[in-house]
C-alpha cells in the first residue's frame, strides 16, 4: 500500500522525526513572515477600481480592520484547530492518515494554515510530495509558531491567498469579486472566499454557480458548527442569492488608461516599484462617462463595419487577428476631458487591448485632416479679419519646394466661388482655408496650434492648412479647450494622488492655472462659427443625437484618400475627439468622412453623459464684441432681416459693419483675396 505508506512517513514527520534539510534550504530558525509584493491599484474619481498593476493583484489589509468572520470563516474551512495547534496538527494527520487508508491516497489533506503559508511564501515547494519536503514544511510551520502570534500568521495567510484569476489576498478578492474592500465584506461574500482556496478553478463562482453556492454553504455550516456563527445566521446567509460584481469588480473598462498611468508611474517611480511597492493612484477618470465613451466607440466601429462594400476584415473574424504589432481591423479612439481642468474623464485608446497596447489617443500621430482648420480660422480672427471675410474658392495650384506643383481639391471636386469665411469653415471647404492660411501666414497658423497645446512639428507648408500635419490625438482634442473655455488652456492630465503602501501621499497634481492662449473674443468667434459647422455643416449628425438645447460646437476632420476621420466637439463643460482609421493607414472606405463616421460617435456618447449631467448654459458673449445681423451669403448688412439667409455675427466693437461702411468693405476684401483688380 504506497500510499498508505507516505501518509505514515507524513505522520512520522509531524510527531518528531525529521531529516537534514537540503542545502539551500534556509533553516528552521531563520524563517519569517515574507511581506509578498503589492501591486498598485488604479482608482477612478470617485474611488472605483479601474485596475491594478503587477505580476500578481494583491494589497495588504490587516487582521485588525477585517470583520471577525473573515478569519473565523478560513479557520474553520481550512484548519479548525488553528488555535490549538503548534503549527501541524498531529490530531488532523492522523485523521487524514485513516481516510486515506480507508478511502485511498489523496482522498483528505491535513496541511495547516501556517503549513499553507510557508508553501505560498515560497520556503517549500508545495508542488513537491516528496517526504523531504513535508518534513521541512513542517519543521518551518513550528518555526513560524515560536516566532509569530496566531493573529499574525492568520493576517499573512489571508494576504497570501490565491483566489484564481490572479487576484491574491482576501483584499483584491473583495474588490475583484464584489467591488468593495475586504473591511466591507458580508458574511455570504466572507464564506464564499472562504469556499475558493480549496479549488479557485472548481468553485469560481461565475464559471461554477452550482458548485460554488453548495461550497459556499458548506463553509457557513462548518462556520456554525464551529459556534463562530448562530443558528440564525447560518439561516440567513445560506439563503443569500450569489452575487459577484460585473466587469471583475472594476468601476469601468479602461485598460488603456491603467496601462498609461503605468507608464508614467514607471518613468518616475521605475519598474520595480510600479510592480511591487503597493502604490494607490487616484485618476481624473469618470467611470460613466468611461462606459459611455466605450460603448459609443465599439457600436460606431461595428456600424462602419456592417457597411455595403467594406472590404477589411472585420473585428472579431479570424482574419482580424493581431500580427506584427499591429492590428488589421478599424481602429478608433475616444478621449473626453473637462476643458476647465484639463482632467482626462475618459478615454479609450484602441478596439481590443487584448490584442493591441498600443495607445492610438496618446501615443500614435495621425493627419487631423480638417480638423486642423479651426487653428488657420482662430489665427485669422486674432489677427483682426472679420467672421464675414469673403473667401474665394476657385481652382488653385502653388509651387513646392521640390517635386511638380501642388493643385489642391475640395472633397466634393467643385468650387463655390466667393463664400463667407462661416460657409467655408461649417461646409469645410478646403481651398478658402489654403488661401486663408497663406493670407495669415502658415508660420502665425503655426504658432497658434502650438500655443494651443500641440507639441508635434507643424511644416510650414500649404498642406497644413488642410491638415497634413501629424498629430497626438489627445492635444489635439485637448486644443480645443481653448475654444470652449473662452481662451484659457490647461494641459490634459489623468493622475491626480498618488500614495505609497502606507497612504502617504508621495505625489499630488499641483493646482496649475489656466494659461490663457486666446483672446476671449477670438475664441468666441471661432465658437460661434463653430456651432454653425455642426447645426448646418458637416458636423450635424452629432447635432441630431443630443438635445437641442445643449449647446454644441464641433469640427469634423477626414485625411486625404479617406485615411483618418474625426470629429472634435465640445461644450462649455466637456471636450471630446473620436478617430477612426487603421493601425496601417489605408482608406476606410470610399467617400468615408468624419462627419458621416466618427460624428455620429460623438454625438452617441455626448448624449449618454448629458443623460446624467444637467445641460450647461450656452457660451457668454464677451465684452468688447458687437452682434450684427448679415446675410449668410455675402456678409451683407441686414439688420431688420430675421430670416433663415441671415445669421447674427459677432465683430470687435468699432468694426462692425454700417451701411456706409459694407460695401466698401467688401470691395477691400475682395482685392485681398484676388478676386477682383
Amino acid at each position: 500500500m504506497p500510499g498508505a505508506d507516505r501518509c505514515w512517513l507524513a505522520l512520522l514527520a509531524t510527531i518528531g522525526l525529521t531529516v537534514p534539510a537540503a542545502a539551500q534550504q534556509p533553516p528552521p530558525d531563520s524563517v519569517t513572515i515574507i511581506r509578498p509584493p503589492l501591486s498598485t491599484v488604479v482608482y477612478d474619481r470617485d474611488g472605483g477600481l479601474l485596475g491594478e498593476i503587477g505580476p500578481q493583484a494583491r494589497r495588504w489589509v490587516r487582521l485588525l480592520d477585517l470583520p471577525a468572520y473573515v478569519g473565523q470563516a478560513f479557520v474553520a474551512t481550512e484548519d479548525r484547530r488553528f488555535y490549538q495547534h503548534d503549527g501541524v496538527d498531529v490530531v488532523g494527520v492522523m485523521g487524514a492518515v485513516r481516510d486515506n487508508l480507508l478511502r485511498g491516497f489523496g482522498s483528505r489533506g491535513a496541511s495547516t494554515i501556517t503549513q499553507q503559508l510557508i508553501g505560498a511564501m515560497g520556503y517549500v515547494d508545495r508542488r513537491d510530495i516528496s517526504m523531504a519536503r513535508k518534513m521541512r514544511e513542517a519543521e518551518y510551520a513550528r518555526a513560524l509558531e515560536r516566532r509569530y502570534t496566531k493573529a499574525q500568521i492568520l493576517e499573512a495567510y489571508l494576504n497570501y491567498i490565491n483566489f484564481g484569476h490572479g487576484w491574491y489576498g482576501i483584499e483584491s478578492a473583495a474588490r475583484h469579486y464584489f467591488a468593495k474592500p475586504a473591511t466591507e465584506l458580508t458574511l455570504a461574500e466572507t464564506a464564499l472566499l472562504a469556499a475558493l482556496p480549496k479549488s479557485p478553478v472548481n468553485y469560481d463562482p461565475r464559471a461554477h454557480p452550482l458548485a460554488a453556492l453548495r461550497r459556499r454553504n458548506l463553509v457557513l455550516a462548518l462556520m456554525n458548527r464551529e459556534s463562530y456563527i448562530s443558528d440564525g445566521q447560518l439561516y440567513v446567509a445560506q439563503r443569500v442569492p450569489l452575487r459577484t460584481a460585473p466587469n471583475d469588480g472594476l468601476s469601468a473598462h479602461a485598460p488603456y488608461v491603467v496601462e498609461w498611468v503605468r507608464q508614467w508611474l514607471v518613468e518616475r517611480y521605475g519598474l520595480a516599484a510600479v510592480n511591487s511597492s503597493g502604490l494607490a493612484v487616484s485618476t481624473t477618470v469618470d467611470p460613466d462617462m468611461q462606459q459611455a465613451a466605450e460603448a459609443s466607440l465599439m457600436a460606431g466601429l461595428s456600424r462602419v463595419e456592417s457597411l455595403p462594400g467594406y472590404r477589411w476584415p472585420r473585428y472579431g473574424t479570424p482574419a482580424a487577428r493581431a500580427a506584427e504589432g499591429h492590428t488589421p481591423y478599424l481602429q478608433g479612439l475616444i478621449v473626453a476631458l473637462d476643458p476647465r481642468t484639463g482632467d482626462v474623464e475618459a478615454l479609450v485608446g484602441g478596439r481590443d487591448f487584448r490584442d493591441s497596447e498600443f495607445n492610438r489617443a496618446v501615443q500614435s500621430l495621425r493627419q487631423a485632416g480638417s480638423a486642423f482648420k479651426p487653428f488657420v480660422y482662430g489665427t485669422a480672427l486674432a489677427q483682426g479679419y472679420p467672421p464675414t471675410t469673403m473667401l474665394i474658392d476657385s481652382p488653385l495650384t502653388l509651387a513646392r519646394p521640390v517635386g511638380p506643383p501642388w493643385t489642391p481639391e475640395n472633397s466634393d471636386g467643385t468650387w463655390s466661388g466667393a463664400v463667407t469665411m462661416r460657409t467655408a469653415l461649417a461646409r469645410s471647404i478646403n481651398i478658402p482655408a489654403i488661401r486663408l492660411a497663406l493670407s495669415v501666414g502658415l508660420d502665425s497658423v503655426a504658432a497658434t496650434a502650438h500655443r494651443l497645446g500641440l507639441s508635434t512639428p507643424i511644416p510650414n507648408l500649404a498642406p497644413t492648412a488642410i491638415g497634413a500635419a501629424d498629430v497626438r490625438p489627445i492635444e489635439l482634442i485637448a486644443a480645443f479647450g481653448a475654444y470652449a473655455t473662452l481662451g484659457t488652456w490647461t494641459p490634459a492630465r489623468v493622475v491626480t494622488l498618488v500614495q505609497d503602501a502606507a497612504g502617504t501621499p508621495v505625489y499630488e497634481a499641483p493646482a496649475v492655472a489656466p494659461d490663457t492662449v486666446l483672446d476671449a473674443r477670438t475664441a468666441f468667434q471661432l465658437t460661434n462659427l463653430l456651432q454653425d459647422a455642426v447645426d448646418r455643416g458637416t458636423g450635424t449628425a452629432a447635432r441630431r443625437l443630443v438635445p437641442a438645447s445643449l449647446p454644441v460646437a464641433g469640427k469634423t476632420g477626414t485625411s486625404s484618400e479617406n485615411i483618418d476621420v474625426w470629429f472634435v466637439g465640445y461644450t462649455p463643460d466637456l471636450v471630446a475627439g473620436v478617430w477612426m482609421g487603421f493601425d496601417q493607414p489605408r482608406t476606410i472606405t470610399p467617400g468615408a468622412f468624419g462627419g458621416t463616421l466618427a460624428a455620429p460617435i460623438w454625438g452617441q456618447f455626448a448624449r449618454a453623459v448629458y443623460q446624467r449631467r444637467p445641460l450647461p448654459q450656452t457660451w457668454t458673449v464677451p465684452e468688447g464684441l458687437a452682434a450684427v445681423r448679415v446675410r449668410r451669403r455675402d456678409g451683407g448688412y441686414a439688420p431688420d432681416d430675421a430670416s433663415d439667409s441671415t445669421v447674427t455675427e459677432y465683430f470687435r466693437a468699432g468694426t462692425e459693419p454700417t451701411p456706409a461702411a459694407v460695401g466698401a468693405w467688401l470691395m477691400t476684401q475682395l482685392r485681398r483675396m484676388g478676386a477682383i483688380r
